[in-house]
């Protein structure tokens, strides 16, 4: 069986750190993009578990939760310059809000701390971890955390970027990504 360079971005990125751990055999290298290992915070247990239960029963976005929401997966950059992004992620919380309330339950929420797991990632696996700047739902300094715990990875900080990296800026995510792989041996 080959291997595989797993990307993700926010619990996909967290499912990429975490596969080396589980199958180094399959893995020439991992990406993860704005991504957590941590136990969600008191604060986002409590509103995403209110937010979760009113959209298991109601079809609209309450107007609050939806500027919250764009909030963290919008930064200031792409509020003041990419119009384009801002539209897709209104669109998405005004028609999908079913996808949203599953995502709070299962990103949010169910998340565990792996950073036990990740200290398990082979040295020889090489993998990076992308934080954006301006991501509010998982900042610098708690993506830098998940980093730390894979020993010999890559940390890397993408300037002006918010949560949804790759969809706010692909240009800059797919440089970084390449350059990365440029530089592993077996990816």
């Amino acid at each position: 069986m080959g291997k595989c360079v797993l990307v993700g971005n926010s619990w996909g990125g967290m499912l990429a750190g975490v596969f080396p751990a589980y199958h180094p055999e399959r893995t020439a290298a991992a990406v993860g993009i704005n991504c957590t290992a941590s136990l969600p915070t008191a604060f986002e247990s409590i509103w995403a578990t209110g937010l979760a239960a009113y959209l298991a029963v109601h079809a609209r976005m309450p107007q609050l939760a939806a500027r919250a929401a764009r909030s963290a997966f919008a930064g200031p950059t792409a509020e003041a310059e990419n119009p384009e992004f801002v539209e897709y992620i209104d669109v998405v919380l005004d028609n999908d809000p079913k996808s949203v309330a599953w995502a709070l339950r299962g990103v949010l929420i169910g998340r565990r701390d792996e950073h036990r797991l990740l200290a398990t990632v082979p040295a020889g696996i090489p993998v990076l971890i992308v934080a954006g700047e301006e991501d509010s739902q998982f900042p610098v300094h708690a993506v830098r955390r998940m980093a730390d715990a894979i020993e010999g990875s890559t940390f890397r900080v993408l300037l002006r970027t918010g949560h949804l990296a790759a969809r706010e800026n692909p240009d800059e995510v797919n440089a970084t990504i390449d350059a990365f792989l440029a530089s592993c041996p077996a990816a």
